[in-house]
């Protein structure tokens, strides 16, 4: 079944072209991610920022986008297609950051002994359009690389901190890469490493826990305007893949800890989403209005309640789909209140949903394929997978056959059951239905056992 999974997907998002005619919110200096990687840390240990770090980009100068190597006050750098800016356009913190256009780089000549939290400053350069960029890492002096975490979308034009979570107890060197092309720039300044300090040594969390794309990205999206029925939409509180013509998510990640359920009211702000890429159409408050369907969050409100832009990310148009009432206001939301108790209960869980399919019914009756003037799909059918752990670290790892995974798969119409248990399915079964490849990250031995299962609790 795995094998053909990537020949199914295609199929998939084909039919959807032909089945229809932690807004990247802006990362405070403690941000909730940051927030969160603090709490799964021993309480016993502190971080302490690796000698030279913060690099503030304020030594040496480069004023051409030219290949070339800078020494810094944390060492020797290397800057292709990228310089050190000091313009009023360039955001920075004092005179000078670096200022990265194209398919950029930005690495060390350097290693560095261990690392368990990197944190990088980055906005937008002037007016230019938003950027996306990646963290990569090398151990072996720079001979071979991987990317370190999520991929990070650039649209704010003041600096703001993205934070990855790794675990390097040897030499390790990094390096940024701008992967979004064109004529964008993005400024990055305030590059900064950080590890245990030697006093008590917690477990290591692994990379990438608590991350929106922990346990794998289900269609290979990606951050491009070439894959437009499958863009990968990264923000600070979930990540989606985004369909262009369908004018929905093809589906939504993220993942639920104690510290993302706070007091935060529930904003109801509505809006249309500015980040999508130029062009596109931007689904309105009103695109809804009359339809007999809701605005269904996929990743709902009441799972980001930690701040006010946490809740607020969530009305982003791009975060809805067409659902129907019934749906949305009863099975559906009484799985969502099922899954935060488990959280309030001392466990943590990672999420994907989304819908597939078109022709729902909604409280207008009969069935309805579009709405909006034909610009937004309405599905046939709403999913949701989740993933439940105890509280800890190593998330990744500690996913095991036994591990309890609740699959439910609804079909977007008023006459439902009110019973979500009704509903529970298995994810090879989803996989079946839309071409995705879930818990890709999961070891496939674990997958075999744990996506063939039914939840019976």
């Amino acid at each position: 079944m795995k094998a053909l999974k990537k020949l199914s997907l295609l199929a998939v998002l084909c039919l959807g072209l032909a089945a229809c005619k932690k807004d990247n919110q802006t990362l405070p200096e403690n941000s909730l991610y940051e927030q969160k990687l603090s709490s799964k840390a021993s309480t016993a240990s502190t971080q302490a920022v690796v000698a030279g770090f913060p690099e503030t980009f304020e030594s040496g100068t480069k004023g051409s986008y030219s290949l070339g190597s800078v020494t810094l006050g944390s060492g020797s750098w290397s800057l292709d297609d990228a310089l050190i800016g000091n313009l009023t356009a360039d955001a920075k913190n004092g005179s000078q950051s670096v200022r990265i256009r194209n398919t950029g780089t930005l690495s060390m000549n350097f290693n560095v002994n261990g690392a368990n939290v990197v944190t990088v400053a980055h906005a937008k350069y002037g007016t230019d359009a938003n950027s996306t960029w990646q963290l990569w890492s090398s151990t072996d002096s720079g001979s071979s690389w991987q990317q370190t975490g999520s991929t990070i979308t650039t649209s704010s034009t003041t600096l703001t901190t993205a934070t990855f979570n790794v675990s390097f107890s040897g030499n390790v060197r990094f390096q940024i890469r701008k992967i979004s092309g064109g004529t964008a720039r993005v400024n990055i300044d305030d590059f900064s490493i950080s590890t245990g300090d030697g006093e008590t040594t917690p477990p290591p969390a692994t990379a990438g826990d608590n991350n929106n794309l922990l346990l794998g990205n289900p269609s290979n999206a990606v951050s491009s305007t070439s894959s437009p029925e499958n863009y990968l939409m990264e923000r600070t509180y979930y990540t989606s893949s985004y369909s262009k013509s369908r004018a929905t998510p093809n589906w939504v990640s993220w993942h639920i800890g104690s510290s993302d359920l706070g007091s935060a009211p529930r904003q109801d702000d509505f809006r249309a989403d500015n980040t999508l890429p130029s062009g596109w159409y931007q689904v309105s408050t009103s695109s809804y209005s009359g339809s007999g369907f809701d605005r269904g969050h996929n990743c709902p409100s009441a799972d980001r309640t930690a701040s006010v832009a946490a809740n607020s990310s969530t009305f982003l148009m791009s975060n809805m789909m067409p659902q129907a009432p019934n749906n949305n206001q009863g099975p559906w939301a009484d799985l969502e209140n099922y899954t935060r108790s488990l959280v309030t209960a001392g466990n943590e869980v990672y999420i994907i949903c989304g819908s597939y399919g078109s022709g729902g019914t909604g409280s207008n009756g009969g069935i309805t394929y579009t709405i909006d003037n034909g610009r937004i799909n309405v599905p046939s059918n709403t999913w949701k997978v989740i993933v439940v752990l105890t509280n800890g670290n190593n998330d990744l790892n500690r996913i095991t056959s036994s591990t309890r995974v609740i699959t439910v798969n609804m079909p977007n119409t008023n006459g439902l059951n009110t019973n979500w248990k009704t509903y529970r399915t298995t994810v090879n079964a989803i996989e079946s239905a839309t071409g995705y490849d879930l818990l890709s990250n999961v070891p496939v031995a674990i997958q075999n056992v744990i996506e063939a299962a039914t939840d019976n609790q």
